[in-house]
């Protein structure tokens, strides 16, 4: 189970002493054979092929090893979080959307700010999940050195495209404008400047040009794990988390509030093999981790802070679903203490404690129920739902 208490456990590396690199710098070519399996298969020393790969030598990132020697293991946390991804696998029309059409369709069945809710949290997801894809696939795969990470990665993208099947879904079967909701992000101020934010960490690495291997471009790629692990994924989703879970407290829109909370238990997990990730490379590259390194995440937390609860006022000007924004001041500064102390930060806030509790309740499914009393009996697999 996966709650706000989870430990962060990565594994155990020996740093390298001084202010070197734990790895030094790879010239052009072993970065390329690093990332273009084509080129393994040219000839090398005899010395070289006749040595098998040692786990101690594998590194998170600037890795000199094999990236398609999946093992030994050295990384068992990034395969185990890769089992338990799979064994979690959902698709979207699984779930029945009926009532939520019936009451999308009612005039009386949702008040004018809870459909501002639905509709505004669609317009941010439906481009979010994108983007996060977006910066996995082009970007941080191609700069992970340790297999074990990478196959962990390309499930989490996997996750990422089945989270914007679902809200397209749940557009298609509300019968909404997909252009009104799919152009959100150019439209609705609160939605575009939560995206600027986050696409010049985008860009950095999927520039074709960019490399790892330098203090620089080492902090650069780490600067960006932390924004999407920490910042997009850990803090700028649960806003919108909350407010379709409350309504599925409700009994309304079931249906989406069932399908975010799949989405929401995938997203804990992202959150969570991120810190992984991030606190692992510090073990190994502890020369990263300066005071002005740190001081430019706090930074980064402190303004992400303010583009959510502006989003939470946007989308909810007045008091809903017994939440209002102001509560949402205290949500985020809970979990941005939360993250900045699961990466090795000093709170950022004076101690605040959690207005939802039931939203920890919410990322464990495995237990036996009948979910927001939906036919859905007990979720393990796509292939295992049971139906009555």
């Amino acid at each position: 189970m996966l709650s706000w208490d989870d430990e962060v456990k990565p594994t155990p590396a020996q740093p390298q002493p001084g202010l070197q690199p734990a790895v030094q710098p790879r010239a052009a070519a072993q970065q390329d054979v690093a990332l273009d399996p084509a080129l393994m298969a040219k000839p090398v020393a005899a010395a070289d092929t006749a040595r098998r790969m040692d786990a101690a030598d594998k590194r998170v990132i600037n890795g000199q090893t094999d990236v398609n020697q999946l093992v030994p293991f050295k990384y068992k946390w990034a395969w185990d979080k890769y089992l338990a991804g799979c064994a979690n696998h959902w698709m979207p029309q699984e779930i029945n959307m009926q009532r939520d059409i019936e009451l999308w369709k009612n005039p009386n069945g949702l008040t004018e700010d809870e459909r501002r809710i639905v509709k505004r949290n669609l317009g941010f997801f439906v481009t979010a999940d994108s983007l996060a894809a977006n910066n996995i696939v082009l970007g941080t795969y191609r700069h992970i050195t340790a297999p074990e990470c990478r196959q962990y990665l390309l499930r989490q993208a996997f996750e990422e495209a089945i989270h914007t099947h679902a809200y397209q879904y749940i557009v298609e079967s509300l019968g909404l404008d997909e252009g009104e909701i799919f152009n959100a992000y150019n439209e609705i101020k609160s939605i575009h400047d939560k995206d600027q934010f986050l696409i010049p960490f985008i860009d950095v690495l999927t520039d074709p040009e960019f490399k790892t291997g330098t203090l620089e471009s080492d902090q650069t790629l780490l600067r960006s794990l932390i924004v999407f692990a920490c910042l997009m994924e850990g803090l700028f989703f649960y806003v919108g988390f909350a407010q379709i879970l409350a309504l599925g407290r409700q009994n309304k829109m079931m249906g989406a509030a069932e399908q975010y909370q799949y989405i929401l238990r995938d997203e804990s997990m992202h959150c969570n093999f991120g810190i992984d990730l991030i606190n692992t490379i510090k073990l190994e590259n502890p020369h990263l981790w300066t005071p002005q390194f740190k001081d430019e995440i706090k930074s980064l937390f402190l303004r992400a802070v303010e583009l959510e609860y502006r989003y939470a006022e946007d989308t909810m000007p007045r008091g809903v679903l017994g939440l209002n924004a102001p509560m949402f001041k205290g949500y985020l500064r809970f979990i941005a203490n939360r993250r900045a102390q699961q990466i090795g930060l000093e709170p950022m806030f004076e101690q605040e404690e959690n207005p939802f509790p039931w939203m920890s309740e919410m990322i464990d499914l495995k237990k036996e129920r009948n979910f927001f009393e939906t036919r859905v009996i007990e979720y393990q697999t796509g292939g295992a739902l049971n139906w009555e």
